[in-house]
């Protein structure tokens, strides 16, 4: 009877502790996860671990060793068996993840960060306007090659919504231009591939003028595979992103320029919100359903100062 009634009161407390997380009075638990791999998501980490501490919720960070759909939906039905409140998500294929997503919004509180599912039941999306940041990757392109020539751009995917949009946003700004986007080559998050690719492009076109990658690992894919070739200074590169390899290829002049975003800001930001909304308060979301953390252009002229004030704020010497 009395291990009746020990169980009996385990439970209680046990569903009691669950309920108090739910509604705030206690730490909520929030995860998040990431569409791949990559030094990318270890800036987002540090913005996660600040925002753990200033908001009061514990994270789960979780990031999906293949970069695929079917390891992305297998880690948030891990999560909502753990009970969390909350999950912030890089979808990686948001057309084909609507159910998904639209029954994962049924159970926690869910939102969008780096790339976007606008058609699901996500509450707000939290990242680049990677459509704006495609047209500052294709002004630099421009740039760096002005007397035109022909441009390859590599990805892991067009499945995923910032994919799509930084591609447009790059055809939009050299349409009218003499540079000229001939190919599209996609890795499926596969880093081998992803300098393969680029390897491939640079015997297939050996007049080729420009190269851009639109993942943070296609830019030292891209950097090393034009190095080896001998033909850094004479193939532009243009990326996105800021991971170190980048970085020091712009250092290096290897990389024309790097559009980069605010990676801090999209964990920052979604415990902000996951926090606010388990605890059911106002999370300050906009109308339109999206938290800009804006992009910018870095170049041989300020990677310097970027780099020393990433290293600050992601505590790597």
């Amino acid at each position: 009877m009395k291990r009746t009634l020990f169980g009996l009161l385990a439970l209680l407390i046990a569903g009691t502790l669950v309920s108090c997380a739910k509604r705030g009075t206690g730490k909520p638990r929030v995860a998040f996860v990431s569409n791949t791999v990559s030094d990318f998501w270890t800036i987002a980490k540090a913005g996660v671990t600040d925002g753990e501490k200033e908001f009061g919720v514990q994270c789960e960070f979780r990031m999906p060793a293949q970069g695929n759909a079917t390891e992305q939906k297998q880690i948030i039905e891990d999560l909502l068996v753990k009970g969390v409140t909350g999950i912030a998500i890089s979808p990686i294929n948001p057309a084909n993840q609507v159910d998904l997503l639209n029954k994962t919004a049924d159970s926690v509180n869910l939102i969008c960060m780096d790339s976007d599912a606008p058609s699901s039941k996500r509450l707000c999306y939290v990242g680049t306007d990677n459509y704006k940041a495609g047209r500052l990757a294709g002004e630099e392109i421009k740039k760096a090659v002005p007397d035109g020539g022909t441009v390859v751009i590599f990805v892991g995917t067009l499945d995923a919504q910032n994919a799509r949009e930084r591609r447009q946003g790059i055809l939009d700004a050299v349409k009218g231009s003499k540079v000229e986007v001939i190919d599209t080559l996609t890795d499926n998050a596969d880093h081998t591939k992803a300098k393969a690719n680029v390897e491939d492009t640079l015997v297939k076109h050996p007049d080729i003028a420009g190269l851009m990658g639109l993942w943070s690992y296609n830019g030292p894919a891209i950097a090393e595979a034009v190095k080896a070739a001998g033909k850094q200074g004479k193939v532009k590169i243009v990326t996105f992103d800021e991971e170190a390899g980048t970085l020091q290829a712009v250092k290096d002049e290897v990389i024309f320029a790097t559009v980069v975003q605010r990676p801090y800001e999209f964990g920052y930001q979604s415990m902000r919100i996951l926090a606010a909304l388990a605890r059911g308060e106002d999370p300050g979301i906009p109308k339109n359903g999206i938290v800009d953390t804006g992009a910018q252009v870095i170049n041989k002229d300020n990677v310097d100062d970027f780099w020393a004030n990433l290293k600050k704020l992601t505590g790597k010497a």
